[in-house]
């Protein structure tokens, strides 16, 4: 891919720039007790299905999509939460870390793109999450702000909207995420030139995102690989 014409960056945070299946795995576990039996794999995948039902029905916060997913894997594994506990899920994400190369990588790209956020997210809670990430987003796009959730385009039309206000076209974005379903297809759809940021290389499963056919144009394994490709030395 010709980086040349680039001038903003987009990424999705969580699965890309968060390890958000690591922050799943332990809030998941540590509210719902005696889950030996239930494997890694299946948990996300439980998740995964649970949330993306959730969001492609009338609007909700991110908080209310993230206690339901909770309440409703408890309801299928036969285990008891109380409402209680099942909103304290959504504040476990504040706490979910970067994976290792994210912060250094952004840190890389940051000086000479400009970067954005697409989230399928509320404002505070990304706002707790920016901090974690130590980069300057100039653009920021969340659910909560556009009350939907991707793979919806609305979300990707008010970065561009955004973005064509400051000035850069939609042929001078890059969009980089982990989710072929959330991320990729749309992205592709409108011809948006994009990057998979593929976090379960080598791994077996599909994780806590939707399976999809969706064909990058192209695949990195992390932020630090992309920030090499796009920042040569």
């Amino acid at each position: 891919m010709d980086f040349s014409a680039i001038r903003l960056i987009t990424f999705d945070c969580y699965g890309t720039l968060i390890d958000w299946e690591m922050g799943i795995i332990k809030a998941l576990r540590g509210l719902l007790p005696g889950l030996g039996d239930v494997n890694d794999e299946k948990l996300l995948e439980m998740y995964g299905e649970i949330e993306v039902a959730i969001e492609a029905g009338p609007y909700l916060p991110y908080r209310v999509v993230l206690s339901r997913a909770a309440e409703q894997i408890a309801h299928r594994l036969d285990k008891t939460i109380t409402p209680a506990d099942a909103q304290r899920f959504p504040d476990c994400l504040r706490q979910w870390q970067p994976f290792p190369d994210t912060v250094a990588g952004l840190q890389k790209l940051a000086d000479r793109y400009k970067l954005g956020i697409i989230s399928n997210v509320d404002d505070d809670l990304f706002a707790a999450t920016h901090k974690l990430l130590q980069a300057p987003f100039e653009f920021i796009v969340t659910a909560q702000q556009v009350r939907s959730y991707k793979p919806s385009l609305n979300n990707f039309g008010e970065m561009i909207k955004r973005a064509g206000q400051a000035g850069i076209r939609a042929d001078e974005m890059l969009h980089a995420a982990q989710s072929l379903y959330h991320d990729i297809a749309p992205a592709n759809s409108i011809g948006l030139k994009n990057v998979w940021v593929n976090r379960r290389y080598g791994k077996q499963g599909i994780g806590a995102t939707k399976q999809s056919a969706a064909e990058p144009m192209l695949e990195v394994h992390s932020i630090g690989e992309l920030a090499e490709k796009m920042v040569p030395m």
